[in-house]
């Protein structure tokens, strides 16, 4: 009976390590947020899943609004020399 009580306490402290280690591989794959429409004194709109700045101004274009660093992510930090474009 203890050697089996000592197996399922065993998985049981397993399993809470390993879903530990893996929330923490997570992470959020979108940098950019779209804030829709600011300044028309209607109802603000937050859309936050978009890969590019680029992406997020085509979705602002036509609509208003205005395009912001999404401060919950937490993907690879992008560098100065990742960030230029190439000649």
């Amino acid at each position: 009976m203890r050697i089996a009580l000592a197996v399922v306490l065993g998985a049981i402290a397993l399993s809470a390590s390993v879903s530990a280690a893996t929330a923490q591989t997570k992470y959020d794959p979108y940098p950019w947020c779209a804030e829709y429409g600011a300044g028309r004194g209607g109802d603000v709109g937050t859309n936050c899943y978009f890969m590019t700045l680029d992406q997020c101004r085509a979705a602002i274009s036509g609509n208003g609004g205005f395009c912001r660093r999404n401060t919950f992510y937490t993907g690879p930090v992008e560098t100065a020399r990742s960030a230029r474009h190439p000649r």
